[in-house]
């Protein structure tokens, strides 16, 4: 796929792998306008690498799509990459925690890492549309694979997006072979919602680096670092896989 000269928006893209990858496509001579909650932070990472639009959006809220895709279109006159990245993640003991906390923590998580990717998605089909070379990529993660004990909602909306883009490539197959989905699968990476959590973490650069290796050469599961070993032993062995990741 060619990657420059298109008009691109990504979601949670003040910071973390969103802003690396928005650095990314800016480089290569595209428009980008990006979006998150934190509109101090968006106005920084915009001034700091050059993107058309910083916008500010709170995909928690069901309704802040549609304001979404208006301000894009505004903003970059069009779209041809869409980019959801925006995710967060609770780490909880399902066992431990009270009930209505459990409902507003998993209403959230599923609202944003979920809910919203298929919304939005929706939403800019008419746009992406219109482009000879367009494309959705989705970021998932290896815990789409295998899941961690103390993330258990989290996991679960991985493995929905994992299940979604597959299906959402099929559709696009059949009646919009020009629009590609792709899915990029990141191993634990040095983020604000990992600090504290793990070892043997990557910079969102290097993911940025594989996800534009895997676009360019039409990759569409983009596995990165750690889960391509991850992904073959969950094939060969399962129960293994498992145990590896289950207290990550």
């Amino acid at each position: 796929m060619n990657l420059s000269k298109h008009k691109v928006l990504v979601t949670g893209g003040g910071s973390g792998i969103g802003l690396e990858i928005a650095r990314e496509f800016v480089t290569r001579g595209n428009q980008v306008a990006i979006c998150g909650r934190d509109s101090k932070k968006l106005k920084l990472a915009q001034s700091s690498i050059g993107a058309q639009a910083a916008i500010r959006c709170d995909l928690a809220e069901p309704y802040a799509i549609p304001k979404l895709v208006a301000d894009t279109s505004r903003s970059l006159g069009g779209l041809s990459i869409l980019v959801n990245n925006a995710g967060i993640q609770y780490n909880y003991n399902l066992l431990e925690k009270n009930p209505n906390e459990v409902f507003l923590d998993a209403a959230e998580e599923i609202q944003v890492n979920f809910t919203s990717l298929v919304a939005l998605t929706a939403a800019c089909i008419p746009a992406l549309s219109e482009n000879p070379q367009a494309a959705v990529v989705n970021i998932s993660s290896g815990l789409a694979i295998a899941p961690k004990a103390s993330a258990p909602v989290y996991c679960a909306t991985k493995a929905a997006v994992h299940s979604f883009s597959r299906s959402l490539r099929y559709q696009c197959e059949d009646s919009m072979p020009h629009l590609r989905v792709f899915e990029v699968f990141p191993p634990l990476v040095e983020t604000d919602m990992t600090k504290g959590r793990g070892d043997g973490k990557i910079s969102p650069g290097d993911v940025a680096a594989e996800v534009f290796r895997g676009l360019s050469n039409d990759r569409y599961e983009i596995r990165v670092g750690k889960v391509k070993y991850l992904d073959f032993i969950n094939r060969i062995f399962p129960t293994l896989a498992a145990k590896l990741v289950k207290e990550s």
